[in-house]
């Protein structure tokens, strides 16, 4: 089974909170306490054990601030 690699540009995301919501996997979340210098809510890769780099997060990503990298084993 492939896993998946997630990495948020920080500089680039503006929390809008897409890649979280549609990622089927759960290995997105937005905890609310992670902050960007402009003020928006960061995501994290919280769950990078569940992450199979389908890449659904980076294409539903408005401001293109996610790469997202599948490792085959």
């Amino acid at each position: 089974m492939a896993k998946g690699e997630v990495i948020i540009n920080e500089q680039l995301c503006r929390g809008c909170g897409y890649c979280a919501h549609f990622c089927s996997r759960g290995a997105i979340e937005i905890p609310g306490d992670k902050v960007s210098s402009q003020g928006y809510s960061l995501p994290i890769f919280a769950h990078p054990e569940k992450c199979n780099g389908c890449g659904v997060c980076g294409w539903l990503c408005p401001s293109f601030s996610l790469e997202v990298y599948r490792i085959k084993e």
